[in-house]
Parts: C-alpha cells; sequence; structure tokens
C-alpha cells in the first residue's frame, strides 16, 4: 500500500484559529486543496459563515478565510490509506506533523477545531501530550465531520454546529 502526503499549512498569518483534519482524501490530493470532494460541504459552510461566494477560486477562498485568521491543517503528515475514509487509515503507518514548528509560528493560536472525530482522535493520540502545556489557553472542540462519508447529519445541522467558529 502506497504511503501518502498531506498538505503544508495554510496561511499561519495573524492566525488564531486551526480547523485540522485528519488526512486529505483522494480528490483533495489529487488537486492539491484541503476539502475538494465536490460534496464535502467544508467550503460552503465557510462561504456561508464568512460571506463569501462559494464558487471563487480556490485561492481566493483560502486568503477569505485567513482574513479571518483561520488556518486549515492536518493531523497527519503521512499514511497509508486505500481509500478516502478516515476508517482506513492504517493506524501502524500513522506520522503526525510537526507542531512544534507550527506552534512556534502561531503563537497567538486560541481554537483548535477538529472536522470529526477521527481528526480529534488522532490528535490527542500523538499530538496533543506533546504539547500540552503549549495549548492550556487553547479552546480544543470537535465539530462534525464536513466530509461526504459523515451523511447521517444533514446540512443545516452541521451548519449549525459550525456557527461556532465565528462566535
Amino acid at each position: 500500500m502506497k504511503t501518502i502526503s498531506g498538505f503544508s499549512p495554510t496561511s499561519t498569518v495573524g492566525a488564531n484559529v486551526l480547523i485540522l483534519g485528519s488526512m486529505p482524501g483522494i480528490a483533495s490530493l489529487e488537486r492539491r486543496q484541503y476539502y475538494a470532494h465536490p460534496r464535502n460541504v467544508f467550503w460552503r459552510i465557510m462561504a456561508q459563515l464568512f460571506d463569501f461566494d462559494v464558487n471563487i477560486s480556490y485561492e481566493s477562498r483560502l486568503e477569505k478565510i485567513a482574513a479571518e485568521g483561520i488556518v486549515l491543517w492536518d493531523v497527519l503528515k503521512n499514511c497509508q490509506r486505500p481509500s478516502s475514509l478516515d476508517a482506513d487509515i492504517l493506524a501502524s503507518s500513522v506520522v503526525p506533523n510537526d507542531f512544534s514548528e507550527f506552534f512556534a509560528k502561531c503563537s497567538s493560536m486560541r481554537k483548535i477545531y477538529f472536522n470529526g472525530a477521527k481528526a480529534e482522535a488522532l490528535f490527542t493520540q500523538h499530538v496533543s501530550r506533546q504539547f500540552a502545556s503549549q495549548l492550556t489557553d487553547v479552546q480544543l472542540s470537535r465539530l462534525p465531520s464536513t466530509s461526504p462519508a459523515h451523511a447521517s447529519m444533514g446540512y443545516e445541522k452541521k451548519l449549525s454546529c459550525w456557527r461556532d467558529i465565528v462566535a
């Protein structure tokens, strides 16, 4: 099975909110864009929360959320996974991202949101203990996954939960 690698964090300039996924899915990896699957509602939610057109370019969407102090990243740097499903991540292949450099650059981080349960679990298992002293004043919150695999929750309910990031 091939090892897959995620992306660098988006703009960290002025960031105080981190949204963490687990590892980009196949569509995202192919397009080199966070949340690129057409049925993933992440960008639709961001557009609604921050009042921009969801159809603007990817670069413009990144600029819009960066202006809100938001940075996107994933817990994992590398892993093996035969599909886009988080449940298919091979536990023995997991390599977390280097959060020491990230937290050094983003010392004003005040909130970390996990896009789904797997991102939260991976962060708890592989990252949080090492940075416990740096996270004492950081709010950690799990939000429902925006992935199409999490179809048991409708869009309006997901949007309602995700409104927490603008509070």
